[in-house]
């Protein structure tokens, strides 16, 4: 038996700064016995719980099962011990695999050179096995992938029980200048605590993350809704039967979308057109109301939930024109949104002070490698005051006392 199977124990890799929210989401799909680690969550689940996770989980990137922990000084050791595992159970020579390796305070340092050599150990596995022929490598799109962990000369090899990252939701075959990743989109949607009681609307909405992952929130579409292939299918306990009880269990929650929950615009009509054709692979889409204009050409936007990802200035346009973007932002959202929550997520943790509006509160996440802050700011009239006049405000008290 390999170790996932004697303690149903699993680790799921998740975006930076967002653990504690994955652990949380983890526990609501199932999962138990939640510990938090750098980058990561371990925990354990039975086999419906572990498909549920992969299915529905909007914010972990994948779900590792840990096949053997190993003493590991060498590469020959690496070789040797990858030759001794029974690959066979997993995938035969028909199939691709691929090998992610991270080496760290190791003898072992380089981490392409690790994967390497289990690929070489796994190459001898099959030959002895299947008479000289070995499956390929897919660096693409494989089959099964396989993780190599080394940290402190201690191996761990696991199966990716997720397949492709679980960000990859499958309706996004295009992107803008500079996207957001769809599980930072589905955590900023998670924190908003928007239920569809108010409109939402993405005033700078590119290609589209943000209103993709409203719909399939508010729609109860799980996460891989679109995907066809897991890597827990090439586990040697796999059970189809119990799979497709939970894939049925889990759609037969999808509701409609009632028109005029959901709104995206942006000025580009080439953006508008990504966003459109991305939007189009889910279902309910023809609901979402998205359209070619700046958001200062909008009257009013009261009593509802704003959510956007305005551009940093680092990969789009100059730093300038782009705090100038923010001034204006902060007094759309100070003059024509009263009643109204924006949630600001920007790559830039000093542009959120060009808004000029108090936050309520300010959550630092990650999007990609680019660390950003996440602003809440409550528009409601008569309750807010511009950030410079609040921060004089607070200087005229202190000299008081």
């Amino acid at each position: 038996m390999y170790n996932y199977q004697k303690d149903n124990t699993y680790f799921a890799q998740v975006p930076g700064m967002m653990e504690e929210f994955c652990k949380e989401e983890l526990e609501e799909l199932g999962a138990k016995e939640c510990k938090v680690s750098y980058r990561g969550v371990y925990f354990s689940a039975d086999k419906e719980a572990l498909y549920r996770i992969n299915y529905r989980s909007r914010l972990i990137s994948r779900v590792l099962a840990p096949l053997i922990t190993f003493k590991c000084p060498n590469t020959n050791t690496l070789i040797k011990t990858a030759d001794k595992i029974q690959w066979k159970k997993f995938f035969s020579v028909k199939n691709t695999f691929s090998i992610t390796a991270s080496v760290a305070k190791s003898q072992i340092t380089n981490s392409l050179y690790a994967s390497q050599c289990l690929k070489d150990g796994i190459a001898d596995y099959f030959r002895k096995v299947s008479g000289g022929v070995r499956p390929d490598v897919n660096t693409v799109n494989p089959d099964v992938r396989i993780n190599l962990h080394i940290e402190k000369d201690e191996a761990v090899l696991s199966i990716d029980t997720s397949g492709e990252s679980l960000h990859k939701r499958g309706y996004r075959l295009l992107a803008g200048e500079a996207p957001m990743q769809e599980t930072l989109a589905a955590m900023i949607i998670r924190l908003s605590k928007w239920d569809g009681e108010k409109p939402l609307w993405d005033c700078m909405c590119g290609s589209g993350t943000i209103i993709c992952e409203a719909l399939m929130h508010y729609c109860r579409i799980p996460a891989q809704y679109l995907r066809k292939n897991f890597g827990f299918f090439y586990l040697p306990d796999f059970d189809k039967t119990l799979w497709e009880k939970i894939k049925n269990e889990s759609d037969s929650h999808i509701r409609p979308l009632p028109k005029g929950i959901i709104t995206g615009s942006d000025k580009s009509q080439k953006v508008i057109d990504v966003a459109k054709e991305n939007l189009s692979r889910l279902p309910f889409s023809d609901a979402v109301d998205i359209s070619c204009h700046p958001f200062q050409h909008t009257k009013l936007f009261e009593n509802g939930v704003l959510i956007t990802n305005p551009p940093y200035g680092i990969r789009m346009g100059e730093l300038e024109e782009v705090k100038k973007l923010y001034e204006e932002l902060g007094d759309f959202l100070k003059q024509r949104c009263k009643g109204t929550s924006a949630f600001i997520y920007t790559g830039d943790q000093q542009l959120r002070k060009s808004i000029g509006l108090k936050t309520t509160r300010r959550i630092h996440l990650i999007n990609g490698k680019l660390e950003g802050v996440l602003v809440q700011i409550d528009s409601y009239e008569g309750s807010k005051k511009p950030y410079y006049a609040e921060y004089k405000a607070q200087e005229e008290a202190a000299k008081k006392l």
